[in-house]
């Protein structure tokens, strides 16, 4: 019941921009050790040192967690800190956003979408803003809501505190670069075994509150075309139910890069009406949730 309150909460107040006027997020204080321990640490034997600031990051989540959970009111502060750790409210805005910002024109669909993702955005249509703002719903889906409420499930706020910090780590650090290939390749790699089960679970969940378990086997088919052993599921489960193409060729510091299309039968002629379609999507499939959360509490 603690994590069925978090989530609620975070769906009724989402990120208060008034409180983070003040205060720094916990991602953003993890964000700033991750930081300073990348530019003590990523020297010398890189992949060995990064695999020490891992297993620091995770212990000291876990230590946090774990002493926060003892406090007197114990189940408060976690309810309040799982609740800051999901991201429900504020990626659903953030998908809204897009759609809104492009039935004014492209060029502020562009601005929109490029808050919420890393390709580039300069040469993108209509069509490629949409599936854009759509793939990013998808895969955070995932990584913000379904992850850190799949690991406060199994293992409390320690858990979740302990995920976040993985997940951030890779953020920042996972990517296959000169300075990060070796340094960022344990926080890499931890990163898509802890998403592992909830990107599937994501994917499970979208299908089965639309009652289309027969596209599981395109799920299953179309995930393995993504670049990531995770995010190719919630975005083959969405792409399926929405009936439209997802991914496809884009371009990431000015090379285009020929992606192939999952659920390449769907329609690829999309715009702010989709978006707004995967937007109520992602507030269904988080009713859905919900509504499992609760069940597990009263059974269990």
């Amino acid at each position: 019941m603690t994590l069925a309150l978090a989530m609620i909460l975070d769906a009724v107040f989402g990120e208060p921009k008034w409180l983070w006027d003040r205060a720094p997020h916990p991602a953003v204080l993890i964000g700033r050790l991750i930081s300073w321990l990348e530019a003590w640490m990523n020297a010398g034997n890189r992949r060995a040192k990064g695999v020490v600031m891992v297993a620091f990051l995770v212990l000291g989540a876990w230590v946090v967690g774990g002493v926060i959970a003892a406090l007197p009111l114990g189940w408060l502060w976690q309810v309040l800190l799982a609740a800051i750790l999901l991201a429900q409210r504020s990626l659903v805005d953030h998908v809204r956003d897009v759609a809104d910002a492009l039935r004014v024109s492209l060029g502020d669909g562009r601005r929109a979408v490029a808050r919420i993702v890393g390709r580039d955005v300069s040469a993108m249509d209509s069509p490629a803003v949409a599936r854009s703002a759509i793939e990013s719903g998808a895969e955070n889906f995932s990584d913000g809501v379904v992850a850190p409420a799949f690991w406060f499930a199994v293992a409390g706020l320690p858990g979740m505190l302990a995920y976040k910090a993985v997940n951030t780590a890779d953020s920042m650090v996972g990517y296959r670069t000169e300075r990060y290939a070796e340094f960022g390749w344990a926080a890499a790699r931890l990163d898509d075994l802890v998403n592992w089960v909830p990107a599937r679970l994501s994917a499970v969940l979208i299908l089965l509150s639309y009652g289309r378990a027969d596209l599981w086997a395109m799920v299953q088919r179309d995930a393995q075309l993504h670049r990531s052993p995770n995010a190719g599921w919630p975005e083959a489960a969405m792409a399926g139910v929405l009936g439209v193409a997802l991914s496809g060729p884009r371009s990431y510091d000015g090379e285009m890069q020929a992606f192939p299309f999952v659920n390449p039968e769907g329609a690829r002629a999309i715009g702010a009406g989709e978006i707004e379609q995967a937007a109520a999507m992602l507030w269904r499939v988080w009713a859905m949730g919900l509504g499992l959360v609760v069940i597990c509490a009263i059974l269990f």
